[in-house]
């Protein structure tokens, strides 16, 4: 198709495409140009014997092996044209604005010409977004029609992916950073003449931009952590904020995933939507700062509060997500390291780390007035919630506190004396003594008109309060946040000469706790078990791999490890992960790794069955593909007689899940009046377990014949809401209360095990105190349990053996 057709719709004296002519043959560049004409489409472009051939791809190219785009063959375009990025006036032919979307080289895998003219081309793309083997094949026409189609197929390699979708992921110009609105409004370029454009990092795993990611929180610690796998950067008095980036698009997100951009002003928005990023998820701090430079979160709330943003500076400390890729798995080094290019204005600037002794770093912030030091593991990912990678070490004591209550000022103004202050403990709002200092007569007068909207007639405290703590009170509810600086806690949980800094409302009162420094940083286990193919994916939709297997149960090792060392173990084995085949595992198998111990059942010596008798053990199941750790009721040292109850309540088809939770709530009540503890985990399937622990003296007969009795009971009592009978016909709206699992050689998933299931779900013990409705039966997975267990203050099974007792002779 000769350039003659191409010049001819154009008119050159109106447009500014270029005129362009044939060149010499022997190039191989490619082009995609996003093109917004009569209908948004992408134009691929191939450079064959001194021209572009061009085919308009109707829905953009896909990575997906399995879709096929349309693409229609349109006329030869000339060489210069693969630069040419602009709008295309109206009245012209293809009137709309164009982008570089991608530009590279490619390679045909075969003869060009010979494939063009046969209507199959196979070749190899080699450019910023798009790689690896693709197919044009032309479609079969039909005698009258005028146009050729093509389809445009990614070819089955290491480039595709069957997930996300490449066109909302990097939807800029690899040639300068800007949008199509950018572009038809002449916008300057993000990416400088002669610069390079903004290039998916190599680490990390290719996804989707998320609309949020809970942040990582620091425990606290009286002193920084030693050691030389541990950075130390400048703790800020700010407002921790989000910054997502997509498409020139900016918001600003609070720790509590609340939109805020329009707080802070124009300018600090703008600074994010001119950095040279296709998508990006920062995580930083904004400030203002005092004239010794350092950050003053009282002048912060004052500028918020008079509408004033030319203060705002902006520190990143962290790079969650880049062009297309998520980094949270990435370590924390190579994370900084990509990020500090894109800082460094006056607005937007890096948070320096120091690798220096930490307790030196903390000396030096406490003498420039500075609120503290964060250390971090170096080498750690981005893990959401509070844990110990994360350390923050402050120069005086200072937390959030709830309000709970006021006093007005003795002066008679309209105006707070003191506020009465709480944290969230066991379920309720626990009293903590009252600020009295600190307040401007300005922000006495501005908190007495906002808690005045909130007063209630009763006290929201857990207890009552004494008469020191309950003078002059007037109770509101306890939704806003106090910033408190103090010197110390007193011997009955008081504080000690307090001083008000601030309102804070970037995250709900029911995160506010008593925040007690940590003794000390314990390090993960660390198993000597050698992973083969560690980066095979066990489940596929959630990327989570084999080595993400193992590094969750070295997390866990603590609490999962009681309930399955030194018993017979039951496997469900997955080594290909939970899209490949899966199979039980009672006995051991030729192979095995040295680390899982041969056991032998008393009553069936000649088929020995496998325990584990320490971490390594663990992983060496992880090796051999057990997704799924099913422990005997009783221990290697008395087959015959269990250490514990299991009561599964497995929900039929239409049971709501607080139907649920209430059979659970009943088990509980009826194992407790029998004399036994209960304690309750979820399956990680559908249901709930409750599980009762015994000292091991009632055979499994007994067990068995105490645990179906009750379950005929409650059947019995409530026949329209249990049954005690396995067969499905008739649990159709029932829960079945399963007690089959407590019978010789009978296994229920251990506390903590992982489950063979999309979502990488695990059976997660609770509290009974715990908001059971809105956790639900696969709320807990192998990412988030290592996160809830470092934020709970303590196992909510950790007394679980502490409650044995032997089985009750009656029910």
């Amino acid at each position: 198709m000769a350039l003659e057709i191409y010049q001819a719709k154009r008119d050159f004296d109106t447009t500014s495409e270029p005129r362009g002519r044939k060149a010499r043959a022997g190039g191989n560049s490619f082009v995609i140009h996003k093109h917004d004409a009569r209908r948004l489409h992408y134009d691929l472009r191939l450079e064959m014997d001194g021209v572009l051939k061009s085919w308009a791809v109707t829905r953009g190219p896909s990575l997906d092996p399995g879709e096929k785009r349309l693409a229609v063959h349109v006329e030869d375009h000339p060489l210069d044209y693969g630069g040419f990025e602009g709008t295309i006036p109206k009245g012209q032919y293809g009137a709309g604005t164009v982008i570089v979307w991608d530009k590279g080289t490619w390679a045909p895998a075969f003869d060009a010409k010979k494939g063009f003219a046969k209507g199959h081309l196979e070749f190899d793309l080699a450019g910023e977004k798009l790689t690896g083997r693709w197919h044009l094949v032309r479609m079969q026409g039909k005698p009258d029609e005028k146009r050729e189609n093509w389809l445009l197929i990614k070819g089955d390699d290491a480039a595709a992916r069957t997930s996300g979708d490449i066109l909302k992921d990097a939807p800029l110009s690899v040639k300068t950073g800007r949008n199509l609105p950018e572009v038809a409004r002449g916008a300057p370029a993000r990416i400088p003449q002669g610069g390079t454009s903004a290039v998916a990092p190599k680490d990390g795993k290719k996804a989707r931009l998320p609309e949020f990611v809970p942040p990582a929180l620091a425990s606290l610690m009286a002193n920084p952590p030693e050691g030389a796998d541990w950075l130390h950067e400048i703790k800020f008095d700010g407002y921790r904020l989000q910054a997502r980036v997509a498409e020139g698009k900016v918001r600003l997100l609070t720790r509590g995933g609340l939109d805020w951009t329009e707080k802070f002003g124009p300018a600090l928005r703008d600074a994010f939507g001119t950095l040279a990023v296709n998508d990006a998820l920062i995580d930083g701090e904004v400030v203002v700062e005092d004239r010794a430079g350092a950050s003053d979160f009282a002048a912060l709330q004052s500028d918020l509060g008079d509408g004033r943003s030319d203060r705002f500076r902006y520190y990143a400390f962290d790079l969650l997500h880049l062009n297309g890729v998520d980094l949270t798995r990435t370590p924390l080094t190579r994370r900084k390291d990509l990020l500090r290019p894109l800082t460094g204005t006056p607005l937007l600037r890096f948070s320096e780390h120091f690798d220096e002794d930490g307790a030196l770093v903390l000396r030096h912030a406490c003498r420039l007035s500075l609120e503290g030091v964060i250390s971090k593991r170096s080498e750690s990912p981005y893990r959401s919630g509070r844990s110990r990678n994360w350390i923050k070490s402050k120069c005086s004591a200072r937390q959030e506190f709830v309000i709970g209550g006021y006093a007005r000022s003795g002066t008679g103004q309209a105006a707070i004396g003191s506020l009465i202050l709480g944290v969230f403990e066991k379920g309720g709002l626990m009293p903590v003594g009252r600020v009295g200092t600190g307040f401007s007569v300005k922000v006495a007068e501005d908190l007495f008109r906002r808690l005045k909207t909130i007063t209630v007639p009763r006290s929201a405290f857990t207890r009552a309060l004494t008469a020191d703590e309950g003078r002059d009170a007037v109770f509101v509810r306890p939704e806003l946040i106090a910033e408190v600086e103090f010197r110390a806690w007193t011997a009955n949980g008081h504080l000690r000469h307090a001083a008000f800094r601030g309102l804070r409302d970037d995250k709900p009162a029911s995160e506010i706790v008593r925040e007690a420094p940590v003794s000390k940083i314990e390090a993960p286990a660390r198993p000597r078990v050698k992973l083969t193919h560690p980066k095979r994916v066990y489940w596929p939709a959630e990327g989570v791999t084999k080595q993400d297997l193992a590094d969750y149960y070295a997390a866990v090792w603590p609490h999962i490890g009681p309930h399955v060392v030194g018993r017979p173990l039951a496997l469900l084995r997955c080594p290909e992960g939970i899209a490949g085949q899966q199979f039980f595992q009672k006995h051991a198998w030729k192979g095995m790794s040295a680390t899982i111990k041969q056991v032998r059942d008393p009553k069936d010596p000649a088929n020995p069955m496998v325990a584990v008798q320490d971490l390594d053990g663990l992983i060496g199941l992880v090796q051999a593909g057990a997704l799924e750790v099913h422990p005997w009721g009783s221990t290697l040292a008395s087959w015959e007689k269990p250490d514990r109850i299991v009561m599964d309540l497995d929900p039929g088809e239409g049971v709501a899940w607080p139907a649920v939770i209430a059979g659970a709530l009943e088990v509980k009540q009826r194992l407790e009046a029998a004399g036994l503890a209960a304690f309750i985990k979820t399956s990680g399937g559908k249901g709930l377990h409750v599980v009762a622990p015994l000292t091991p003296k009632a055979t499994w007969p007994r067990i068995k014949a105490f645990t179906k009795a009750m379950a005929v009971a409650m059947a019995s009592d409530s026949p329209g809401s249990y049954v005690a009978t396995v067969a499905k016909a008739r649990r159709k709206g029932k829960i079945l209360i399963d007690y089959l699992r407590n019978q010789r050689g009978a296994t229920a998933v251990a506390p903590y095990s992982s489950r063979a299931r999309p979502g990488a779900a695990v059976s997660a013990p609770l509290a009974w105190g715990e908001p059971l409705r809105d956790i639900g039966p696969d709320h807990f997975t192998v990412k988030n349990m290592p996160v809830r267990l470092a934020a709970l203050a303590a196992d909510p099974w950790q007394d679980f053996h502490a409650a044995a007792v032997p089985l009750p002779s009656r029910l």
